[in-house]
């Protein structure tokens, strides 16, 4: 596997921050992670076609650009990568021609080829899609055993438009999955938050999909702001401040779930994740070491026995960890580099959910408020 990283802001233009010398015309696969305005622009897509113009390009809109250690806003963080043993498919669907996401995930691994296949990167609209749903109905009808990762995209703290394209200019609605196949290739996965829960469990008695009216039979909304306080008034964007945790049934793993809307009339709050009835929340509060601890443990968790450096870590983190850790986003990119060392190209983007198994050999869901990793070497 061979790499070429480069970053484009309005300042300096494009600058290559990581170049393998390779051949650009053999690359196989381009991910460009940047803000709305410039991952929309024309004129960015061209220069991207011109210079890997036999690659599958992968665009998505973020909440912040990773790109070796630099955590930035208003950039673009592009990799392509040279796959010299492994072969990828890709397929694309709006959310719009299907009745539901979990129908749009059903299609989508529909769509991608089953035999051989080992891996699935899943890049989807952040606001118009369920990602539990989409999760879902992969992991239903794709072949036991493949390993899916991947993310919402962003749109910084504003929650107003995301889009994703492949090889076009993004627009909302859409979801990409691209399928990785070959022996040689190794993908290893992490998932880690670092919140700190606080207050009574409750249990939500009333539910719809993502949609959470009742807790202990009490309006949920109502509830939420009690512990809010002085916060309750800067919602929903406090919300980031404060995730729920939900444990499904007396299952000991817990998700975490980040509020993307609220309802005053109806008094209900609307997540990034299905709220399950009978499952019980937790509100959560931020703790910056444990944070900063997740993402290094998220790290760890990739390294095989072997404790072979990747070619290359794509992170995915929550929008939430970005705005609670401001000045110090960037060590929790930092401490990933002290897990992988100097060979390792990371790049990634802070999102609006987050997919990828809790640990090994579970199935995979949608996170909020986590620092996923996937790591890929080809061997």
């Amino acid at each position: 596997m061979k790499i070429q990283q480069k970053k484009f802001s309005a300042a300096k233009g494009w600058e290559i921050l990581r170049n393998d010398n390779f051949d650009p015309a053999s690359c196989g696969l381009v991910m460009a992670f940047g803000s709305r305005e410039l991952i929309s622009e024309p004129e960015n897509f061209k220069y991207i076609q011109k210079c890997y113009p036999n690659s599958n390009i992968l665009l998505n809109s973020t909440s912040g650009e990773i790109i070796d250690t630099q955590v930035t806003d208003d950039t673009i963080s592009l990799t392509a990568i040279l796959f010299e043993k492994t072969i990828i498919k890709t397929a694309v669907i709006h959310i719009d021609t299907v009745k539901n996401s979990h129908e749009a995930g059903k299609k989508l691994a529909g769509e991608i080829d089953p035999v051989e296949l080992k891996y699935v990167l899943v890049i989807s609209d952040g606001q118009k899609v369920n990602g539990s749903e989409l999760v879902l109905g992969l992991q239903e009808h794709l072949p036991l055993g493949t390993i899916i990762t991947g993310g919402l995209a962003g749109d910084g703290a504003r929650f107003q438009k995301t889009v994703v394209g492949l090889n076009e200019i993004p627009t909302e609605g859409i979801i990409v999955a691209i399928g990785f196949y070959g022996t040689a290739l190794s993908v290893t996965y992490g998932c880690v938050g670092g919140w700190d829960s606080f207050g009574p469990e409750r249990l939500i008695t009333r539910s719809k999909a993502n949609i959470l009216f009742e807790m202990d039979e009490k309006p949920a909304l109502d509830i939420y702001k009690t512990y809010l306080g002085e916060y309750a008034s800067e919602l929903p964007g406090s919300a980031l401040l404060f995730p729920l945790s939900i444990r499904i049934s007396d299952a000991n793993n817990t998700l975490v779930r980040t509020i993307l809307s609220v309802n005053e009339d109806e008094k209900s709050l609307t997540f990034a994740g299905n709220m399950p009835e009978g499952s019980y929340a937790r509100l959560m509060k931020a703790n910056f070491d444990r944070l900063i601890e997740g993402a290094s443990n998220a790290a760890q968790n990739t390294m095989n026995e072997k404790k072979i450096q990747p070619d290359l870590a794509l992170l995915i983190s929550c929008v939430g960890r970005k705005l609670v850790l401001n000045q110090r986003v960037e060590e929790e990119v930092e401490v990933v580099r002290a897990i992988y060392g100097n060979k390792t190209a990371i790049a990634g983007f802070y999102s609006y959910g987050e997919i990828s198994p809790s640990f090994n050999f579970q199935k995979c869901e949608l996170h909020n408020q986590t620092m996923t990793i996937t790591t890929f070497t080809e061997e």
